[in-house]
């Protein structure tokens, strides 16, 4: 009904005003106007076209609801300023100039003075409406763009407050775990250089360098996340990220039964932001594995694809497999939030790839990840 009134209501006004003022017996007046009542069904499409088939209306059937909707139709939709200019000139002629125009009596002119104020009126009045509805329509418009325009700014707002306290927490979480990591280094550098036994001391330099590396990426993270925009000066002197050719080292460092097979050599034509995401994926697998699967023998592969995401073109695979745990071994307490695959697989998809994570038959575990891996 929302939409259908608005369209027909002006039409049975306009026919009833031609029924009312012409009555049945005069057939001529009676068309001429109820065409015109007709023709405003398309007055939102054609607004001129529909005023000037209404003007005979007018002149002839002397109705006044038909040309005074599409006028104010006219001037709604289409208010160019000669337009309208030339449309109330013709409405106030059909107005005051009587039909037949034989009819008309220049010497009247108490009665002409008052007929022509009349079309003044009949024709400024619709002008004048239309004009103020436009005008709320766009000061609408408007208001609703500055209340987007706020409310974008708002969460602008509380996306910067948001970034402010993130990088405040790292800052802290820098403070803290630097000194417990710290203090580990220093803990394992002075087994190192006391014991006699060379097992624990190969042990406590693997300890010291991995203590060293985890210092190197915090302080890598908190860097990115204190630099604005991600490129200032001070993220320049940031240690690099690892990539394919530090895989060797990690499964070398992971104290598990792996077995590495790689069939892509690392920076020869692909993007490191893939090689990064590829590394970081076989960590957090192997670190799952030492979780949930201790005693596990674990299989590592890094191979080209020739196609990602059902299209063809270069490609990374990364699967990492494992067996079921041995169930002689101990499952260290490690701690764990539970996203590591949630976020292994946002990283995929922000690289326009694909992540797999699921069990398999022989009780162990598969995670597949598939990337890009153009020039870049």
């Amino acid at each position: 009904m929302r939409r259908i009134a608005p369209v027909v209501v002006p039409v049975l006004l306009a026919i009833a005003d031609a029924v009312l003022v012409n009555g049945l017996e005069l057939a001529l007046e009676l068309g001429v106007s109820v065409l015109a009542a007709a023709a405003l069904l398309l007055r939102r499409r054609f607004p001129l076209l529909v005023f000037l088939v209404t003007l005979p209306g007018l002149y002839i059937g002397y109705i006044w609801f038909a040309p005074m909707i599409g006028l104010y139709t006219l001037a709604a939709r289409r208010p160019g300023r000669r337009r309208l200019g030339i449309c109330a000139v013709l409405l106030i002629a059909a107005h005051f100039l009587p039909y037949p125009i034989s009819d008309f009596e220049l010497t009247a002119y108490r009665e002409n003075t008052l007929v022509l104020i009349d079309a003044c009126v009949t024709s400024a009045a619709p002008i004048a409406l239309g004009l103020l509805v436009r005008t709320r329509r766009e000061l609408a418009s408007r208001v609703e763009d500055l209340t987007r325009s706020l409310r974008r700014e708002d969460r602008l707002l509380a996306d910067r407050v948001k970034t402010t306290e993130r990088a405040r927490l790292a800052r802290e979480m820098h403070d803290v775990v630097a000194h417990q990591v710290s203090l580990i280094s220093l803990q394992a550098g002075a087994v190192q250089v006391s014991t006699e036994d060379e097992a624990a001391r190969a042990g406590a330099r693997t300890i010291r360098e991995l203590s060293v590396r985890t210092l190197e990426e915090l302080r890598h993270m908190v860097g990115v996340l204190r630099a604005d925009g991600g490129d200032g000066g001070e993220a320049s002197g940031l240690a690099p990220q690892p990539d394919l050719e530090e895989l060797p080292r990690l499964i070398e460092m992971s104290a598990l039964d792996v077995t590495y097979e790689g069939g892509v050599v690392a920076g020869t034509g692909g993007a490191k932001t893939v090689e990064r995401a590829a590394f970081r994926t076989v960590q957090e697998a192997l670190t799952n594995v030492r979780k949930h699967a201790p005693g596990a023998r674990v299989q590592v592969r890094v191979d080209p694809a020739d196609e990602v995401c059902g299209e063809a073109g270069p490609g990374l695979r990364v699967e990492i497999r494992n067996g079921p745990p041995d169930a002689t071994a101990t499952a260290p307490v490690l701690p764990g939030g539970g996203h590591g695959l949630v976020g292994l697989r946002e990283r995929a998809q922000s690289l326009g790839g694909t992540l797999e994570a699921r069990p398999t038959s022989d009780g162990g575990f598969m995670v597949r990840a598939e990337f890009p891996y153009g020039a870049g």
